[in-house]
């Protein structure tokens, strides 16, 4: 007899919709999205302490250049049709 948590999970994954190299570049691009979203509230938070901001300022910038290349990387799936 399944536990009713393992009920509740026994069926996840079973269908895919697009294959998993291209999920994870989708869901990776939402986790960047979602960091370059709060960047601007890190470093307002960090009013007092440059470095702190340099910090957030950095991690953004570097997001944004990985969210562009993970764009690409998505653009070139859907154009070889494999997406």
């Amino acid at each position: 007899m399944k536990l009713s948590a393992e009920k509740e999970l026994a069926h996840i994954g079973e269908t895919h919709a697009m294959d998993n190299h291209d999920r994870d570049l989708v869901h990776e691009l939402s986790k960047r999205l979602d960091a370059c979203w709060r960047y601007d509230q890190y470093i307002a938070n960090a009013e007092d302490g440059e470095e702190l901001r340099d910090f957030w300022r950095d991690l953004k910038e570097q997001d944004i250049g990985v969210v562009q290349r993970l764009k690409g990387l998505i653009r070139a799936e859907i154009d070889k049709n494999c997406f």
